[in-house]
């Protein structure tokens, strides 16, 4: 099962996918001001398989059996995802029979087999990949990473997934299953799910982000039945433009 936490205590269930590497309590603030804004509900944080406090999950590791693990979290009334658990989010949203809203944020639902979009991902694989598995500190983590090419904010949000251990902290995220998973999310065609799902359908767009191609992008624009929202920011919505996003995800 999952790691969850929960935020309020309303009956209905908003659950928010963090991206690869991030863990559920990345989007608290959000989770706090959607509880506020939406009277009766609660927001449910979640740790994806091999992210957060989710390590230990058979494999095989892809985006159904992750969409599988969300499912059986229970009865989720508003689902959301960011990127990776964008598409996550739409695999689980064919199995959840209360969902009302889904929420796709900066996740392009289209394959993507040469990572376009993603380089950024792809460097702090190669670092992760460079990088030992102890440290004394989590400064240290974050020095390590520096001198593999990661900024030093991007090294603490990294450092956040730290485990503590006798002596120090360890490196407890399995890359190579990640970065296998990423290759089954890149690959997957979830432009015809989204398509015909029947629940009220929403897709963010951050409009400095690379994850949307101008073909993507009106590809979005005629779907049927979804509803496109654009936000100034770049694929970090939540982090660059937290207000904005919470106004669209408050005003449904």
């Amino acid at each position: 099962m999952l790691a969850t936490t929960r935020v309020g205590d309303g009956e209905k269930t908003f659950a928010l996918l963090h991206g690869v590497f991030g863990r559920g309590s990345n989007w608290r603030s959000i989770a706090r001001g959607l509880v506020e804004r939406r009277p009766g509900w609660s927001a449910l944080l979640v740790d994806l398989r091999l992210h957060g406090d989710s390590l230990d999950l058979a494999g095989p590791h892809t985006v159904e059996t992750a969409a599988r693990d969300v499912c059986e979290l229970g009865p989720i009334h508003a689902l959301a995802g960011h990127s990776f658990g964008g598409k996550i989010a739409i695999e689980a949203a064919r199995e959840l029979p209360a969902l009302e809203e889904l929420w796709v944020l900066d996740a392009m639902p289209g394959p993507r087999p040469d990572r376009r979009g993603s380089e950024a991902i792809a460097k702090v694989i190669a670092a992760l990949r460079a990088v030992g598995t102890r440290f004394e500190s989590r400064d240290a983590y974050v020095s390590a990473l520096a001198a593999h090419g990661l900024a030093t904010p991007i090294g603490r949000w990294l450092a956040m997934s730290l485990r503590r251990i006798d002596g120090g902290f360890e490196k407890a995220v399995d890359v190579d299953a990640i970065d296998t998973m990423l290759d089954d999310y890149f690959q997957r065609d979830l432009w015809p799910v989204l398509e015909a799902l029947p629940m009220r359908r929403h897709l963010v767009i951050a409009e400095r982000s690379p994850v949307f191609a101008p073909e993507d992008r009106e590809r979005a624009d005629r779907l049927e039945g979804v509803c496109v929202h654009r936000v100034d920011s770049g694929h970090w919505l939540h982090v660059e433009a937290p207000d904005a996003l919470l106004d669209i995800l408050s005003a449904s």
